[in-house]
C-alpha cells in the first residue's frame, strides 16, 4: 500500500464510542480538529482524554462511529506516516542512549539519522545526557527526547499526552516555542493537559470531556 504525500488538514470525529468490557471510555463523541490551531483537551481523571488520543493516532479502532482524516480519509498508512504521537510515558528503549532511539525512529520514517540529530539536538538543546543510556536520564530529560522522537519528521497531525511532564520552566518555554513554531507551519494539533492555563496563548480551541462525552466544544 502506498503511503499518501497529501498532508492531512482536519480530523473529524463523529460519534465515537469506546468500551472496554462493560465499561464505556467514550460515549459519541463529536468534535473536529483544525490545521494551524492547537486544541486542548481538558477533563477529569477518567473522562476519556487519553483513550481519545489513542484513537486519534491508530493506536486503539473505536468501539463505533468514525474518524476521518481530510483529505486522507480512511488511509490508515496514510495517516500513521504523519502522526507525532507523545504518550504518558517513553516508550523507548531504556538501554539505548537517547540519540540512538532518536536515530532508530528516523531510520524508521526513512529518514538520515546523522542529519536528524544535528536537527533535533540543537531545537530541543538535547545536551550530553543524550548519549547516555535513556534509563539513566531524569523524567525531564527523557521527555525532551521523547517530543524530539515525535516531531522530528514533522508530521501533520501531533497529539500529546502531558506534554510538560516532568518539564522544567524553561523546558516549558522551549516546548511553547516548538510547537508555536509546528503551529506556523499548519500542523493539526491536540494537547491532553491537566495544566491549560500553560497552553491558553497558543490553544485555537478546546474539548472539555466529562464521563467520555463532550460537554463543551469551542
Amino acid at each position: 500500500m502506498s503511503v499518501s504525500q497529501e498532508r492531512i488538514q482536519r480530523v473529524r470525529m463523529s460519534r465515537l464510542v469506546k468500551t472496554f468490557g462493560a465499561t464505556a471510555a467514550l460515549r459519541g463523541v463529536n468534535a473536529e480538529l483544525q490545521a494551524g490551531k492547537l486544541t486542548i483537551v481538558e477533563g477529569p481523571n477518567g473522562s476519556g482524554k487519553t483513550t481519545l488520543l489513542r484513537i486519534l493516532g491508530t493506536i486503539l479502532k473505536p468501539t463505533s462511529g468514525q474518524v476521518r482524516y481530510e483529505p486522507l480519509g480512511d488511509d490508515v498508512m496514510g495517516v500513521r506516516a504523519q502522526v507525532g504521537w507523545l504518550s504518558h510515558e517513553p516508550l523507548a528503549y531504556g538501554d539505548l542512549s537517547g540519540k540512538a532511539n532518536i536515530e532508530l525512529a528516523a531510520q524508521l520514517h526513512g529518514l538520515q539519522p546523522a542529519d536528524v540529530w544535528q536537527e533535533v539536538q540543537s531545537r530541543f538543546e538535547l545536551g550530553r545526557f543524550a548519549e547516555r543510556p535513556l534509563r539513566t536520564n531524569s523524567r525531564g530529560q527523557r521527555q525532551r527526547i521523547a517530543l524530539a522522537r515525535a516531531l522530528l519528521h514533522r508530521p501533520a497531525l501531533v497529539l500529546l499526552d502531558e506534554p510538560t511532564n516532568g518539564l522544567d520552566r524553561a523546558g516549558v518555554e522551549r516546548l511553547m516555542r516548538v510547537l508555536e513554531d509546528e503551529l506556523k507551519l499548519g500542523v493539526v494539533m491536540a494537547v491532553v493537559s491537566h495544566e491549560p492555563a500553560v497552553f491558553a496563548e497558543l490553544a485555537g480551541a478546546r474539548i472539555l470531556l466529562q464521563r467520555g462525552k463532550v460537554v463543551d466544544a469551542s
